[in-house]
């Protein structure tokens, strides 16, 4: 690999937003490189299960959907912190973007009558939920992956991203490290798109793989873009207790029911109209509470059951689910109900963008959940994930193919980027510090997890600020037990710890500033929703070697007047 390479646009990310931002770049007619972590297919996309939203109208109860109430349902979901003009493009623009990948060979399940299958999902007026029985964002991850490989997109498979390149306040670029062999190198462009995913694994019980750090996020915050909302956190109501293994929200949109230890449906009594069907931040405090009032099985979970839905059901649409069921807790679901509890699954902020991805940086866009667009607020409606990576995907893709030819993607910058890394790591390794990049980690799980949870409160919140604060100076007396080159993982962690760090600090002072409840968070010092102060977005800007510089932004409210939100 040359030290220094040029394309068009450069993509980072190999899940579903980052190709389907590569495929509309080629499509423009321009040189794009898709530069990912892991073999693009390994990406976290891939566990994606429930289903991708859209207003199709093929279930017999939802033919009276449409693109408004499919818009209306996600600004409700998000407690009115969505910027409505960008959840009604998120809305108006699923039906195509599902029938693309229909007709691009994603093999969704079906109606008899040969539609694609649709099925209810939380927080929904309608069942809209395209699905591919309990694998969906497997389908859509290889469908895409093959139009890629069509089309001759070059990939850079199982590089790591070190750093973003600037030059005059532009971003021209990145510098990364090949994971098997050690090697650094500068990567040029006219415009670098990000689609690095979410940093569940700030947490210690999160749905997230292990390569979801946000090292990519961080970087680019470091970098000067800033972070959006970080403080909404989605915890997902059906994690497998203990692996944390999601249990997709497909399994109560086909008929699950939770029971507590004494026998009792309880959703009764937190969503009477829905039951199981409320939005998830409603039924992840609703276990939990159940759970900490005593009504919980010792260990603390919860049963979902689906020995109701019959064999046939189970092993045709949720043939997945009962594979992790019996793999992971040694229950067969047809017979025996699901241990659950809730567990970290999803970032709702990121780097602010707009529509189109751009962010505050020049030559710097981004999609998927690293972004926040914000098509989501304070609260994830299940479905809208997928959704949103096809949508802002594409409409990212398109952007940075209209910014070609007007980079400035100079060999100076990139060469001195790139000698700076080889530096920095070089001093990494020769540093003789005590502490150890896993007791550092472990720590920041635990103290997110116990201190950021589902429910918050000041003095807690203000510990944990103070916690990872100490955290990011032992960060810096790290050192390596492995110094050599290939597959070095000793150093790879360390570099995507002091990111973790860097996210996990924004996320709680966010949340310590925040002195309200909406959507995912929920402050128990201060139980209410509060529009007259809090109608607002939270942006973060990074200081070098500081606290994050918190300020606000009014949410971009049109036609859908803030309401209390009920189910």
């Amino acid at each position: 690999m040359p030290e220094i390479t040029r394309h068009d646009v450069l993509v980072i990310g190999g899940g579903l937003a980052g190709l389907r931002a590569a495929v509309a770049i080629h499509d423009a007619g321009h040189d794009v490189a898709v530069l990912s972590k892991v073999y693009p297919i390994r990406s976290h996309s891939g566990a994606a299960q429930g289903g991708v939203n859209a207003s199709l109208g093929n279930h017999p109860e939802g033919h009276d959907d449409s693109w408004e109430k499919h818009a209306f349902d996600t600004i409700k979901g998000s407690d009115y912190l969505a910027d409505q003009p960008r959840a009604e493009i998120l809305a108006q623009d699923a039906p195509a973007r599902v029938i693309e990948m229909e007709h691009w060979g994603a093999y969704f399940s079906r109606f008899p009558d040969g539609r694609i299958a649709q099925r209810p999902f939380g927080g929904a007026g309608f069942p809209r939920t395209c699905y591919a029985a309990d694998r969906t964002g497997h389908q859509l991850l290889h469908t895409l992956w093959e139009q890629c490989i069509k089309r001759g997109i070059t990939f850079l498979n199982e590089w790591f991203i070190t750093r973003f390149v600037t030059s005059g306040g532009r971003v021209v670029g990145a510098v990364a490290m090949h994971v098997p062999s050690g090697e650094l190198a500068a990567f040029g462009a006219d415009a670098t798109v990000l689609a690095g995913g979410g940093y569940g694994r700030v947490f210690a019980k999160t749905t997230n793989a292990y390569i979801n750090t946000g090292s990519a996020t961080a970087a680019a915050y470091i970098a000067g873009a800033r972070l959006e909302d970080a403080e909404f956190v989605q915890f997902h109501p059906t994690t497998l207790f203990g692996t944390n293994i999601l249990i997709s929200e497909g399994v109560r949109g086909e008929g699950g029911h939770l029971a507590n230890a004494e026998g009792n449906r309880f959703m009764d009594r937190y969503a009477p109209s829905v039951m199981e069907l409320a939005p998830r931040d409603i039924v992840a405090r609703a276990i939990q509470t159940e759970i900490d009032e005593g009504r919980g099985f010792e260990g603390g979970y919860v049963h979902l059951d689906i020995r109701h839905l019959g064999a046939d059901v189970i092993m045709s649409r949720l043939p997945g689910i009962r594979q992790i069921a019996m793999d992971f807790a040694g229950v067969d679901p047809i017979e025996t109900p699901i241990p659950v509890q809730p567990g970290q699954h999803y970032s709702m902020g990121g780097l602010s963008c707009d529509e189109d991805g751009a962010t505050d940086v020049p030559g710097l866009l981004a999609c998927g959940e690293c972004s926040c667009v914000s098509v989501h607020g304070s609260n994830r409606l299940g479905g809208n994930s997928l959704l949103e990576t096809l949508v802002f995907g594409k409409r990212a893709g398109d952007r940075a193919a209209g910014l070609v030819g007007g980079g400035s993607a100079s060999d100076g910058a990139l060469s001195a980027a790139l000698e700076d890394a080889r530096r920095s790591i070089a001093a990494l390794k020769s540093r003789g510090g005590r502490e150890r990049q896993d007791a550092v980690r472990r720590e920041m799980q635990s103290v997110m997890t116990e201190k950021v949870g589902l429910f918050r409160e000041e003095r807690p919140l203000a510990g944990a600020v103070d916690a990872i604060a100490g955290l990011k100076e032992r960060h810096r007396n790290v050192s390596l037990a492995n110094t050599g080159e290939p597959f070095n993982y000793d150093l790879i962690d360390t570099l995507e710890l002091g990111g973790m760090l860097e996210l996990a600090h924004v996320t709680a002072a966010g949340a310590l500033a925040r002195t309200e409840s909406r959507g995912s968070h929920w402050r128990t010092d201060h139980p209410a929703r509060n529009d007259d102060d809090w109608l607002k977005h939270t942006m973060a800007t990074h200081v070098e070697g500081g606290e994050p510089a918190i300020g606000y932004e009014d949410v971009i409210i049109t036609s859908y007047e803030p309401m209390e939100r009920k189910y």
